[in-house]
């Protein structure tokens, strides 16, 4: 039987009940399709941040290597550790490290999920720039303190960061609907989205059958409120990708629903799939958490592991319990009910 070796980081808050929900859903679509799962649990979190001063342990990396992806739950608790030390300790390391350059956001209505606009029929796949850019750490502070102090922020951007992950998008709109539209700020950011802009037009060429459309910022946020089912594949730096994707998970219903993949394509280190939610503290002690983001993360793991029918048995389980009312409005049913509901429909 094949086997594959999973690090599961459940994290803080909802993200350790999010796990444990999800990971039950992953070991029975498993069993049904023929292959098995070992799983490690590491405790990395806030929690282990205020025990030993460190997110994750200095080996952390070269401990994660060896597994075929990592499951991870939700990571961060702001009452007790700043955001930024949480997620420059364990998420950035792991995404630059592991070179997951490709952070992939689905973003649809599910069966029985109701949005809050008029729109239903859309289909947006967000694919992020996930190493660099704005979110890529250059910079400091000087004179803290002081009526004098200076912070500078550098967003660096690459010609190859920039041209694998437009290979990337093209790649995706070519295998589903053809159509790929590309977000900068290019009348405002003359040099950073301007290059960006001009790399999309030079790979245009060797993609003659993706129709390719570039929008500002801005306009693309109202674009998805207004006209979301226009959108196929949408590409955008780091920072651009990470507020349209939660603008996207808002279209579709919620952060319940929003899963997330960051993937190293060219899979010579694991891969990463984790919800798009936070950890939630201030529900954390509930269980009316949704389940459901973090097993459709789930379902991508699957897939980009190559077990595709299982991904597609556990999405059928998902779409049956939605499509039931289950685990369809925030708040209203409890983890382990949606949890139970997914397990019945597998």
């Amino acid at each position: 039987m094949k086997s594959y070796r999973i690090a599961l980081i459940p994290g803080d808050g909802i993200g350790r009940d999010m796990t444990a929900a999800a990971w039950s859903v992953l070991q029975k679509a498993a069993k049904a399709h023929g292959f098995a799962f070992e799983a490690t649990e590491f405790p990395w979190s806030c929690a282990f941040y205020k025990e030993t001063g460190a997110m994750m342990p200095a080996d952390g990396i070269e401990t994660l290597r060896s597994f075929d992806a990592i499951l991870l739950g939700a990571v961060g608790w702001p009452a007790e550790v700043p955001d930024s030390v949480s997620l420059h300790g364990l998420l950035l390391p792991i995404r630059k490290s592991f070179v997951q350059y490709a952070n992939i956001r689905p973003h649809r209505l599910l069966a029985g999920v109701e949005g809050p606009l008029k729109a239903t029929a859309f289909d947006i796949l967000c694919i992020r720039e996930n190493t660099e850019g704005e979110y890529s750490g250059a910079g400091g502070r000087i004179h803290q303190g002081t009526a004098d102090e200076v912070a500078v922020e550098t967003s660096i951007f690459t010609r190859k960061g920039v041209e694998r992950i437009l290979r990337f998008a093209f790649e995706q709109a070519r295998s589903r609907r053809g159509k790929l539209a590309s977000v900068t700020k290019s009348n405002a950011q003359k040099y950073s989205m301007v290059f960006w802009d001009d790399v999309t037009r030079q790979l245009s060429a060797e993609y003659p059958d993706v129709e390719v459309t570039s929008y500002h910022i801005d306009a693309m946020a109202a674009r998805m409120v207004m006209a979301p089912e226009t959108l196929d594949v949408v590409v955008a730096s780091n920072l651009f990708g990470d507020i349209l994707t939660d603008l996207g998970a808002a279209i579709q219903g919620g952060l319940g629903f929003a899963a997330s993949a960051n993937i190293n394509p060219e899979r010579n280190a694991p891969s990463m799939f984790e919800p798009v939610h936070g950890s939630a503290p201030d529900i954390a002690h509930l269980g009316i958490a949704n389940p459901i983001a973090t097993v459709w993360s789930g379902a991508m793991m699957l897939d980009h592991l190559g077990e595709k029918d299982a991904a597609n048995a556990v999405m059928t389980a998902i779409e049956a319990v939605t499509a039931n009312g289950i685990g369809t409005v925030p708040g209203r049913d409890r983890t382990d009910t949606i949890t139970a509901a997914l397990l019945a429909a597998l």
